[in-house]
């Protein structure tokens, strides 16, 4: 009984490691020391693994619960480190899994913010992937902060913080 008790033990401790492993790249997972609260935190994917000098499609997730107000703007800012490239005509917005037209895509280098316009704005209340393809990832690895700031139709013209994705290119 003892031995079948202590392979059972093994076995799943085994199992718990390979999951961890398999989802290092599919979600933020637990962040220690980040300086960005919990709850602060959002989701992404980083669909070809976030290898240094390669090419990648960042796929950034701002849940349903998050978006209290309708979003006219999308603004993704990054640290000034970050030394990868983008692609403004292979950026879309999803929303509840179908893209969204958008009237204008910029990317200012020098501001270090991508804008993000689509032509009706976004609900409240919808779950929202925007979607980066054909990115290429900084030369050198390293833990980079992408916020995330929106516009409201109507609203006074200042953008309001949602989150930050916490991306780790290897």
């Amino acid at each position: 009984m003892r031995r079948l008790l202590s392979t059972l033990a093994v076995t799943s401790c085994l199992l718990t490691g390979f999951q961890a492993v398999s989802w290092a790249q599919g979600l933020p997972g637990l962040t220690l020391f980040s300086g960005v609260k919990s709850e602060n935190q959002l989701p992404f994917r980083l669909d070809f693994g976030g290898q240094a000098d390669g090419w990648d499609r960042y796929i950034l997730r701002i849940p349903a619960k998050r978006m209290k107000l309708a979003v006219a703007q999308f603004a993704i800012t990054y640290p000034d480190y970050y030394k990868g490239k983008f692609d403004p005509k292979n950026i879309e917005v999803k929303v509840k899994d179908k893209a969204v037209p958008l009237s204008e895509v910029k990317w200012d280098k020098e501001g270090r913010v991508i804008q993000i316009y689509p032509q009706e704005p976004v609900p409240a209340g919808s779950k929202v992937e925007l979607v980066l393809s054909n990115v290429k990832n900084p030369t050198f690895g390293g833990t980079y902060y992408f916020n995330c700031q929106i516009l409201s139709p109507g609203d006074v013209p200042l953008l309001r913080y949602m989150g930050t994705w916490i991306l780790s290119i290897n």
